[in-house]
């Protein structure tokens, strides 16, 4: 197994034309500075983030992956990334609600055909959706059915990100009478959807989690993007890169965490809030341990960030293959992705914890809202925890077993 090569290939449906990565980075710093002036209040209030999304909306960040052609973003993948990053090191909420939107708006490019994908996108930039919901296997599953009346959907599903905010859900379903797992779009509107905001998390709680209750849901044809099936004679390595590009998501919101709360605890450190007392685990700036810990965590960040940049560029050259993408290459991408998620999440428990203790027992106030940190990169890490991945890439380096086709929850 060796790293993923990221090869050329002509002009594509992945080739974007819109003002640049430069602009659109800078719109997501401004838009994370001014998520950053709230961030605690509007974390504690808990609140679905309406106002959020809002804000996100103004700052065109959500069509920010939708052709230029169709006057929104025209931006690329590596651009969708970094933005979801810089959003995450001022809220990790709004930074996972970001990135479960632009992987779902974006799934019928994985799932559809040509024609269908162009129709859901332009519609979405036009009416600018925001998306919600997940692709995450479920017990029981959600049931879509055949009636004299047409599909119907059925059933109860929890999901983490974005239900309560959603104009647009996207959610896995097996089909009654075959087995079928299949991608589903669904208007959270529509009779038969019942939405209940009863994710009660103990972080993320800015994500717009909750459950959805589908009671003979209409469903029409246009709503199927494709199948979800893990079979290789029916998952396309094209398709099957869904996986790790929405896993590389997560890989970006963990280290945008651990990024975001070394910021502000340098920012702490630096302002001097004397007086020190002796007895807390922490020292002025000029502490040789303070600074010790502050280099660790900073080493510990720019080799996670090295790592992820590597499986982002796997990434870049998995999509520019489109079509000529084989299994093994998708395989190797995948390998790749899920050592830069494992890594992150490592680097973001670490950060947000030490970070408590490098502060002190002045971390513990309401009102400096530092916990938030540790308690956001945790509840992620519960939802996605690393043990598969490292299970994953052992199995694959040992016996060159492909990883297994998994969606993010």
């Amino acid at each position: 197994m060796g790293p993923a090569s990221a090869p050329s290939r002509p002009a594509s449906l992945f080739d974007r034309t819109g003002p640049g990565h430069t602009h659109w980075l800078r719109v997501a710093r401004e838009a994370a500075d001014d998520l950053a002036t709230d961030a605690v209040a509007r974390e504690q209030a808990g609140k679905a983030p309406v106002d959020e999304v809002s804000r996100l909306r103004e700052a065109g960040l959500l069509t920010l992956l939708t052709p230029a052609e169709s006057q929104a973003g025209g931006a690329d993948w590596p651009t969708a990334y970094a933005v979801v990053r810089e959003i995450a090191a001022a809220d990790g909420a709004i930074g996972q609600l970001l990135g479960c939107h632009y992987f779902l708006s974006w799934s019928a490019r994985f799932f559809a055909g040509p024609a269908l994908a162009a129709q859901i996108e332009e519609r979405s930039a036009a009416e600018q959706w925001c998306w919600g919901g997940g692709f995450a296997r479920q017990e029981p599953p959600l049931m879509l059915a055949r009636t004299s009346k047409g599909q119907v959907l059925n059933g109860r599903q929890s999901y983490t990100t974005g239900v309560l905010v959603a104009d647009r859900l996207a959610v896995r379903a097996v089909r009654e009478d075959t087995g079928e797992p299949l991608a589903v779009v669904v208007d959270p509107a529509r009779r038969g959807v019942v939405i209940d905001g009863d994710a009660d998390t103990f972080g993320q709680r800015l994500a717009a989690g909750g459950s959805v209750e589908f009671d003979d849901a209409p469903v029409g044809a246009d709503d199927v993007l494709g199948s979800l099936s893990a079979d290789e004679d029916l998952l396309s390595p094209r398709a099957a890169l869904a996986s790790p590009v929405g896993r590389l998501f997560s890989a970006q919101l963990l280290l945008g965490m651990a990024e975001g709360v070394l910021a502000e605890a340098r920012e702490y450190s630096r302002t001097g809030h004397a007086p020190w007392h002796p007895a807390w685990p922490t020292g002025t700036p000029h502490d040789p341990q303070v600074q010790a810990a502050y280099g660790e965590l900073t080493v510990l960040t720019h080799s996670v960030s090295a790592l992820t940049d590597q499986a982002l560029e796997a990434v870049r050259g998995g999509l520019e293959r489109g079509e000529d993408l084989t299994y093994d290459e998708c395989a190797d991408i995948s390998a790749l992705v899920a050592m830069a998620e494992t890594a992150a999440a490592r680097a973001a428990q670490e950060s947000t914890t030490r970070a408590l203790d490098i502060i002190g027992a002045r971390s513990t106030s309401a009102r400096l809202g530092f916990d938030r940190f540790w308690r956001n990169a945790r509840t992620h890490t519960l939802y996605e925890p690393v043990a598969h991945r490292l299970r994953d890439v052992g199995e694959y380096f040992l016996n060159g077993a492909h990883p297994p086709f998994v969606l993010p929850a």
